[in-house]
């Protein structure tokens, strides 16, 4: 090695990769979060609301579906759901209940995310569809929050993850 050549920025960069590498693992966890308690909130809310599963009336769904039913991309989408106005309001309260625990825990994180994307987009296409400008309405953001978990699932803290462990271990490879 020469004199006078400088070895210490080699050290500050392992550093500061394995700090990238700790921080990329957690990243994604954050937003786990969110989505996860959002959309349980969002589920036990629409469950516990009388008026909100009903099929008419000030609140309820089948008032609120046929309220935007003219302004949605996709009308037909609304009209099957109006076909059950109630049933269709407890799918999506179940739904977003699944998603959000599913999210939270870290169990089929993919699918969950995948879950929660096709209801926000559901609910983009019709609910939110006419809000303008686009960026005032939320649908459309969380479904762009839903693709990195759909991506790269719930690799820490999760069920998901403690499965995966426990299966390389198994075979020998943990």
């Amino acid at each position: 090695m020469a004199h006078g050549m400088r070895t210490d920025s080699h050290t500050s960069y392992v550093r500061s990769t394995g700090w990238r590498e700790s921080a990329s693992r957690y990243a994604l966890l954050p937003l786990r979060i969110f989505l996860g308690v959002t959309f349980i909130y969002a589920g036990l809310d629409k469950l516990t609301d009388s008026a909100f599963m009903s099929a008419d009336g000030d609140g309820s769904i089948g008032q609120q579906m046929r309220d935007i039913r003219g302004l949605s991309a996709i009308p037909e989408l609304v009209d099957l759901a109006l076909k059950s106005p109630v049933g269709f309001g407890y799918a999506i309260a179940l739904g977003e209940l699944a998603v959000g625990i599913g999210t939270l825990i870290g169990l089929f994180a993919r699918i969950a995310a995948l879950g929660g994307a096709l209801i926000s987009l559901s609910l983009w296409l019709t609910m939110s569809w006419s809000i303008e400008p686009y960026y005032y309405g939320n649908d459309l953001a969380y479904l762009m929050a839903w693709l990195p978990l759909i991506l790269a699932g719930a690799a820490i803290f999760s069920v998901d993850a403690m499965i995966a462990t426990r299966r390389r271990y198994r075979s020998g490879l943990g």
